[in-house]
């Protein structure tokens, strides 16, 4: 590959989050053009494909695996087919982006990273989180040791809907789907491990969730390897808005990461002072991050460096996932 050669994508599935990855690509992101989207249900993204020109939609899976001009694929699909494609991606010499979880049995990721450990592609787990603005902030901030020694981290994210059940259904439970993310910026902000995790939960907003094994709101605690204390809420539906909030606490005082809104006006009068809501849902609120999480992922490709999330920050994460939904099915702190 030439050094200022833009590199040819394949998108693997045409939902939301990969619609979102091609039009980042073909609008925003530099060195990089989209050769080929895949979906099995096509027709589904023929209007947009329409209002965006594009001409390379297909309904094959090898159209985009066995691409010799494709260099990366991005993985989009549902998370029961992640493991497959990238390890199929991996033996195609595709470079892999894989939107988290990379699956929800813990011996499938850990074949997967034994694939990727034999191969020379570079791998990236869509934990995007890590490369908001605030939030790279708030992690160098810690390193340069400005609060002293962390004490406790607590994590705020609630969503401002609930997801449809036949999502719920496949989704692995609320920890894998949603708190593995917040599992994730712990780890990444601490640069330490969990040692245990103890999970409460309840579905308080859908009580038909539980008909499905599933909860929609819930609190985790844990605690660090470096000795700090970890409280993590949960929430399927915030009635104001995405409500993305972290606070560390440390010897030296604290840093706070308050939610993003559309603008930054404050209005005051007799009856009250008033702030626009936060952003609507994460493709609002973390829409710079997405770009520049596949803008690190090129540049670990065109520098053959290993990527900034590896398979084994996802198997992490996960890992922590399965044992939070023990904890709660177990009613006990349990180790990671």
């Amino acid at each position: 590959m030439k050094e200022n050669a833009s590199i040819q994508f394949g998108i693997l599935g045409g939902g939301r989050i990969g619609r979102m990855h091609a039009e980042n690509i073909m609008y925003r992101i530099r060195d990089a053009q989209l050769s080929a989207v895949y979906d099995p249900f096509i027709e589904h993204l023929e209007e947009w494909a329409v209002n965006h020109s594009l001409t390379c939609l297909t309904n094959e899976e090898n159209d985009v695996l066995q691409n010799p001009d494709i260099d990366a694929v991005l993985i989009c699909s549902p998370t029961h087919t992640h493991a497959d494609f990238a390890i199929k991606a991996a033996k195609c010499g595709k470079h892999i982006f894989c939107e988290k979880p990379v699956d929800l049995d813990i011996k499938r990721i850990q074949e997967v990273k034994a694939v990727m450990d034999q191969s020379s592609v570079v791998f990236q787990v869509g934990f995007n989180r890590r490369f908001d603005k605030s939030f790279e902030k708030l992690k160098s901030t810690i390193v340069s040791g400005e609060v002293g020694d962390v004490q406790i981290i607590k994590v705020t994210s609630r969503d401002p809907m609930p997801p449809p059940l036949n999502y719920v259904e496949n989704s692995g439970g609320l920890f894998l789907d949603m708190t593995i993310h917040d599992f994730d910026m712990v780890r990444f902000l601490s640069g330490s491990e969990f040692v245990n995790v103890h999970a409460y939960g309840q579905a308080v907003i859908d009580p038909s969730l539980s008909e499905h094994g599933d909860i929609d709101t819930a609190v985790t605690s844990g605690v660090l390897e470096n000795g700090a204390l970890v409280v993590i809420d949960n929430s399927r539906k915030a009635s104001y808005g995405y409500d993305q909030r972290i606070e560390v606490f440390g010897s030296e005082g604290k840093a706070v990461v308050e939610n993003m809104r559309p603008t930054t006006i404050e209005v005051s009068t007799n009856e009250g002072v008033y702030k626009d809501k936060p952003e609507y849902f994460f493709l609002e609120r973390y829409k710079e991050s997405f770009v520049t999480e596949i803008e690190s992922f090129i540049s670990a490709i065109k520098n053959q460096y290993p990527s900034a999330v590896s398979v084994d920050d996802g198997l992490k994460a996960a890992e922590i996932a399965v044992a939070a939904t023990r904890s709660l099915q177990q009613k006990k702190k349990l180790l990671v």
